[in-house]
């Protein structure tokens, strides 16, 4: 059968055999040229209020974007997220999400991802950012220098990270946790508290901690790799893979809350598909949800938000932002 080949693609060939130019060198080559286009602007997906900021109910979650995930015991699934996500995905993945009419980010100050958005700020990108760090709270003086710059970058708010705060619930050491909030609010920016973990959230709302808002686990547990009955022991696990381990109490419980509640790992790091996480989480009173995303999901995922929020019959619980 008589094969076609045009002159650019022979050329192309030639010249990659004759330098012994790699597969992957060729990756590299084409990951120094201009990001793709974008597609034309989309609205502004529906908001709701964080301090003085409108926040869109969709937020861009940050794992992805610092090439952490849950690959549970898929070992490759580590080697191949860092491998799809260089810096230059990453900023594309960003201008997609702002494009796409989402209007705020949430992600760990790691230097990599700092650059990033730096670049962006600096290139006309004009997302917003609710930045936390994973610096030892029991060094406040550092945790302070920590915290400032973020602050300095221009943050719209920050949060106390969730491992941290769970981490301190077990070891009945909340007092560190305290501290830390007020180091935190001492920024003059809306902060908030994240956790896996409701009996966290709980104490925090009994002792009536100044917090702004919530980020905590939602998600229910109708899919194949989630803990059968008596297995959701444990705040969070791999495997089986579950990130909140009580949804209907949480669910029961954040509708007393009054402050609003930022909804994440709602589709249980990819366990669950968006159609079926998204409406859940706003069905089931979150004001907004974080959601890791990849390039490729961004898109979609704005859709279905969209299409969620205009479909929404009224909620136990009322709109907190």
């Amino acid at each position: 059968m008589k094969q076609s080949l045009n002159r650019r693609s022979f050329i192309r060939g030639s010249l990659l055999a004759a330098t012994g130019l790699t597969a992957a060198g060729a990756a590299r080559a084409e990951e120094t040229k201009a990001p793709a286009a974008q597609p034309a602007p989309q609205p502004l997906l529906p908001t709701g209020k964080l301090g003085e900021f409108n926040v869109t109910r969709l937020i861009l979650g940050g794992n992805l974007l610092t090439r952490y995930q849950h690959g549970r015991d898929l070992r490759y699934i580590n080697k191949l997220v860092k491998s799809y996500n260089t810096d230059a995905k990453v900023r594309e993945t960003i201008e997609l999400a702002e494009a796409s009419g989402i209007n705020t980010l949430s992600v760990n100050v790691t230097p990599s991802v700092m650059l990033t958005l730096g670049d962006h700020r600096k290139n006309g990108g004009k997302i917003q950012t609710i930045l936390y760090c994973t610096s030892n709270i029991e060094d406040l003086a550092h945790y302070r220098e920590d915290l400032q710059k973020i602050a300095d970058f221009g943050s719209e708010a920050v949060y106390l990270w969730g491992e941290q705060a769970d981490r301190y619930f077990r070891e009945k050491r909340m007092d560190v946790m305290r501290r830390a909030l007020d180091v935190a609010k001492g920024l003059g920016l809306p902060c908030g508290l994240g956790a896996h973990e409701l009996q966290t959230i709980q104490l925090v709302e009994e002792q009536k901690w100044p917090v702004d808002f919530y980020i905590k686990t939602l998600h229910h547990h109708k899919y194949p790799t989630a803990p059968r009955a008596g297995e959701a022991v444990k705040s969070t696990t791999e495997v089986p893979g579950y990130w909140c381990r009580n949804p209907e109490e949480t669910i029961a419980f954040m509708q007393t809350v009054t402050k609003p509640w930022i909804a994440f790992k709602i589709m249980a790091a990819g366990a669950i598909p968006p159609q079926d996480a998204i409406p859940y989480a706003f069905k089931s009173g979150a004001d907004f949800a974080l959601c890791g995303m990849f390039d490729f999901d961004v898109v979609e995922d704005c859709q279905i938000t969209r299409d969620a929020l205009a479909k929404l019959q009224p909620r136990a619980r009322p709109w907190r932002a």
